[in-house]
């Protein structure tokens, strides 16, 4: 058998000013052929699942693309042609089966609000007949295109996201039971008008939590897959919000029964995924007691700065009030500022500057322009930005926050880069020859991902809302395309 395996990954926020060109999909651009399936092998991304479940059957693979990028503005036009085009030359020349590695969340500038759909659309065109196995992010805004142009789809039920290969494995396994004629599946979806705060979907508490297991259970039921998706709403699109999609063996009225109970579950408790903050300076005084009296690590989560939801990465507004109000013994990272990295690799290690760090990046959409930070301290390190993911999340993974400097301010040390990059390991810091455990505070531009990770050392977590296009004060946004009435845009 001749099997496709694809990746196409992007979680679009529409308010973001930070563009997803070609080159974002990777360190240079997405792989391409042989290197795509090399990036994935060995790693825990769904499309490692397709891989290994296709060699297990002995089938021929092709693996025309593997991209993936950091959540940022609306997928250049040209690069989601180019991408899609690998995947669907591949279909053209025949295969069995096509098995996609995709997000459900990407809208593409002046093209389309549903890049998955539209994809999964032309492939559809092209091979009406071969079946089509998807995984989806627990984030996807998933649309009646997606499911009406696929076999299977099986999402993410984790978030922080530590089950991507598994995820890819049960999608993946069905369409191999398919193939065999074991399975005939069938798939119900729905949705409902909920805009559900991402800082309210780990899935390790309620509400999430609920509405994870509601999708559990049906599986435990003798459905062959469910998943609760919660959507991601920070994309101005119809679609956007909280679905839920089952499949089972040839009863579509049973699947759908289960899908309705698994959203009726989330929506009775519709007001339990809204985030409610509080104002900074309260946050950072307790961040401070409790940093005096544990010695720390206390991580300070600058949450509307998290590039993971599309931010620019470069707000100093958390940063500059926790200075003022005296904290120190901080590790900060990172901070994508590409000019500062340029004047500290000029400068050289060990050398004193001054200069404006952050802020570089104006946010129209939330009325805001970028407000540098002038700071002065000596260049502890220069590197060229490579880790390699040591887990739990995205175990394998090799990252690239491009040339990265580390300035020491004294009471800081911050971890600057060119390009964005979560925090969802500590090789963020330890690449850079800073020890995390070290520090009394971690200023992190995380919202979920610092979990795994961070959290094991931490003597305390404080969310600081901060400025960013990731914010979670929706009265900041203006929504235009989104399905109305919705909650909580409409009490």
């Amino acid at each position: 058998m001749r099997v496709v395996i694809a990746q196409m990954q992007h979680e679009t926020n529409t308010f973001s000013p930070v563009p997803t060109p070609w080159e974002a999909f990777g360190k240079d651009g997405p792989r391409i052929g042989r290197e795509a399936c090399e990036a994935a092998e060995g790693t825990r991304v769904a499309m490692a699942a397709f891989i290994d479940l296709a060699r297990k059957a002995r089938a021929e693979i092709v693996t025309p693309v593997a991209a993936w990028a950091n959540p940022s503005g609306p997928v250049d036009s040209g690069a989601y042609e180019r991408i899609c085009g690998f995947i669907c030359d591949a279909m053209r020349h025949g295969c069995d089966a096509v098995f996609l590695d995709l997000h459900g969340a990407m809208v593409v500038e002046g093209r389309t609000d549903d890049g998955e759909g539209t994809l999964l659309e032309r492939i559809r065109a092209i091979a009406p007949h071969v079946p089509i196995a998807v995984s989806l992010d627990l984030h996807a805004n998933v649309t009646e295109r997606m499911v009406r142009n696929c076999t299977v789809i099986a999402g993410y039920k984790t978030y922080p996201h530590v089950d991507g290969y598994e995820a890819g494995e049960l999608a993946g396994s069905m369409l191999w039971r398919h193939l065999r004629d074991e399975i005939q599946p069938v798939m119900a979806w729905g949705n409902r008008p909920l805009l559900a705060h991402t800082l309210r979907q780990n899935t390790g508490e309620s509400p999430m939590r609920d509405f994870v297991d509601a999708a559990r259970a049906a599986e435990h039921e003798g459905m062959l897959a469910a998943t609760a998706f919660g959507g991601f709403q920070l994309a101005d699109i119809p679609e956007a919000g909280i679905s839920a999609i089952v499949v089972a063996d040839r009863d579509r009225a049973a699947a759908q029964a289960a899908c309705d109970a698994i959203l009726d579950a989330a929506w009775r408790r519709k007001g339990d995924f809204v985030y409610r903050g509080r104002p900074l300076e309260e946050a950072l005084i307790e961040a401070k007691r409790l940093g005096e009296e544990s010695g720390g690590p206390v991580l300070l989560l600058d949450h509307a700065d998290n590039c993971m939801s599309g931010a620019t990465q470069d707000s100093m507004h958390v940063l500059d009030a926790a200075l003022r109000i005296g904290l120190t013994g901080i590790a900060v990272g990172p901070v994508r500022d590409p000019d500062a990295v340029a004047r500290m690799v000029e400068a050289g290690i060990g050398n004193r500057v001054t200069l404006p760090v952050g802020g570089k990046a104006d946010m129209p959409a939330i009325g805001r322009k970028g407000k540098p930070m002038e700071l002065t301290g000596i260049v502890r390190n220069i590197t060229d930005g490579e880790y390699t993911v040591t887990g739990p999340q995205f175990t394998g993974t090799r990252c690239y926050m491009g040339r990265t400097a580390v300035l020491d301010t004294g009471a800081a040390q911050i971890v600057v880069t060119e390009r964005n990059q979560e925090p969802w390991d500590r090789g963020v810091f330890e690449s850079v020859g800073i020890r995390p455990e070290k520090h009394r505070y971690l200023l992190l531009k995380s919202r979920m991902y610092f979990r795994p990770v961070f959290l094991p050392i931490a003597k305390g977590a404080v969310l600081c809302d901060g400025v960013g296009v990731a914010s979670s004060d929706w009265k900041q946004f203006t929504y235009r395309k989104v399905r109305r009435p919705i909650y909580p845009l409409d009490e």
